[in-house]
């Protein structure tokens, strides 16, 4: 008599890890993080001081621009301590990941 049994389908095992190495993958989700903080805080600076230009300063451009700066500089400040918190060591040898 004939088996009847299906022929066996290959399973293939999920992926592990990425393509890239982890420290690669955690490096670039942080830059991703940066920029876009960036970008969003910049924006909202300039916004801010756009209506402030408008509203109190006779549509003068400096309010726009300080605004600007104030926003890119507060993401620079949180970019780079992101990136040093990363470096620096724990106390007992063991490293934690913050959000």
């Amino acid at each position: 008599m004939a088996d009847t049994t299906a022929p066996a389908v290959p399973v293939t095992p999920p992926a592990l890890r990425p393509n890239r190495p982890m420290s690669e993958a955690l490096l670039n989700e942080k830059w991703d993080h940066c920029l876009s903080t960036a970008l969003i805080r910049s924006t909202i600076g300039a916004s801010f001081g756009v209506i402030f230009s408008v509203l109190l300063f006779k549509r003068r451009a400096w309010p726009a621009f300080v605004g600007f700066g104030f926003g890119a500089g507060r993401a620079w400040e949180e970019c780079d301590s992101s990136f040093k918190r990363a470096a620096a060591p724990s106390r007992d040898g063991l490293r934690t990941l913050r959000p």
